[in-house]
């Protein structure tokens, strides 16, 4: 009788310590890539339409978040977003050096934006944010789960209008399809928990 009631007692314990985790959370980021502050490292293409020539040219941010664009000289990017900067080019070659001219800029690639990741997972630390991270691509990029994580209330810390929010994510149910993805932001931090059993 007393290992039937041994049983039932750590069925009971396992029970109480399972995680219930939350039923609601973001499920789209409030993300606009027009208004991504760029950044040291972030790669941009620009073309430049005049007449019936064009100007294309690849940059890499240098450190202070500058590049050298033909005719103008310096432009300051890092801080602004893209349509800024894209405006700024334009106003600024249409000031003598090119008639009516037509600028396009793109992002290429995202160097400057970082998320971080820690906790039970291969390697803590930062990683590469790029549009459309999700959590569980980010816990991936970071080694996966280490066998005592907690992988039902995995933590996120963000930063939104000057106050920090902290959700509680079910990443396993996520991968296995039984809840939606999480969309990661810049800045985020991933807290992943030791399990407690």
């Amino acid at each position: 009788m007393r290992p039937l009631l041994a049983l039932i007692a750590i069925l009971l314990l396992a029970g109480a310590c399972a995680d219930n985790p939350p039923a609601t959370y973001p499920t789209v980021a409030p993300f606009d890539p027009g208004k991504l502050a760029l950044g040291p490292g972030d790669k941009l293409a620009l073309t430049v339409f005049y007449g019936s020539k064009e100007i294309h040219a690849t940059y890499t941010l240098d450190s202070s978040g500058t590049m050298e664009v033909q005719y103008i000289g310096s432009v300051s990017a890092g801080g602004k977003g893209l349509r800024q900067v894209q405006e700024d080019i334009q106003k600024r070659l249409a000031d003598g050096y090119l008639q009516d001219p037509v600028v396009s800029l793109t992002v290429t690639e995202i160097n400057s934006l970082k998320c971080s990741v820690f906790g039970q997972v291969g390697r803590s630390g930062s990683i590469k944010f790029t549009p459309g991270l999700t959590i569980t691509e980010a816990i991936a990029q970071s080694g996966g789960f280490q066998p005592l994580a907690r992988k039902n209330m995995v933590r996120v810390t963000r930063l939104t209008d000057g106050r920090k929010e902290t959700y509680k994510i079910p990443v396993e149910m996520i991968a296995e399809g039984r809840r939606p993805n999480f969309p990661m932001m810049p800045g985020d931090e991933i807290f992943v928990p030791e399990r407690p059993w």
